[in-house]
């Protein structure tokens, strides 16, 4: 695993027993904020806490600074009709309702570039916050429409969670966490990681995508159990 510069986010009561999850995940991936909420609730299911790493990945490295409309970059990626770019979004937004979060496609939603964001986000790690504004920036960027791609708009989500947006501005303008990011990156694909979300449980187990709050648990059980006969 790489190097962490502060403890992971603890989201559990701290007599709750954890496991340690480390997620690679791009800010641009619906699929990342599914498979995070699925295993929230299987989390809560079980009454198990996580400590959570967020680590960064690009679905889309060469996307320019101003960004592409979402339903023309799925139909050059992969092909995507109208229609099903139509249907993806509705089931998208129906899975999102369920889990608690809100999806607001519309024919003008943009991916961006996210390279900057990962950066905000391992400046964040250091500072202790990185999971909240990992959430900001799901909510700003799906929610609410913001250009994540944007260092104003990422200081102001830096801000909303408690980090100074001075320092944020100057992580951004002066590149600070660029290497340190793109290290991460490679750590990451050089591992054989190739889509997300990819979760990565005690270090050991793998499972890419979201799948489900029932496997998630599943998966929670054997680890504590594992750790139980290690005892």
């Amino acid at each position: 695993m790489p190097a962490d510069t502060a403890a992971p986010a603890q989201t559990h009561p701290t007599d709750a027993p954890t496991v340690q999850i480390d997620i690679v995940s791009d800010v641009m991936c619906p699929w990342c904020i599914v498979g995070y909420k699925q295993l929230e609730q299987a989390l809560g299911a079980i009454g198990v806490g996580a400590y959570l790493r967020w680590h960064p990945f690009e679905l889309n490295p060469q996307m320019p600074a101003e960004g592409q409309n979402m339903a023309e970059h799925l139909a050059e990626k992969y092909g995507s009709t109208p229609a099903q770019s139509v249907k993806n979004r509705k089931r998208l937004t129906d899975m999102g309702r369920e889990l608690g979060f809100t999806f607001n496609f519309s024919d003008e939603t943009r991916m961006q570039n996210t390279f900057l964001a990962h950066q905000l986000l391992t400046w964040a790690q250091g500072k202790g916050l990185q999971h909240p504004l990992k959430m900001a920036l799901f909510d700003a960027h799906f929610t609410q429409g913001k250009n994540v791609g944007d260092k104003d708009v990422l200081a102001d989500v830096a801000t909303s969670v408690g980090l100074d947006r001075a320092e944020a501005l100057e992580v951004l303008t002066s590149g600070s966490h660029a290497e340190q990011t793109r290290e991460a990156q490679q750590i990451w694909t050089s591992r054989g990681i190739s889509g997300v979300p990819s979760m990565i449980f005690e270090g050991k187990y793998l499972i890419t995508g979201a799948q489900g709050a029932q496997n998630y648990a599943q998966l929670l059980r054997k680890v504590l159990e594992e750790r139980e006969a290690a005892a």
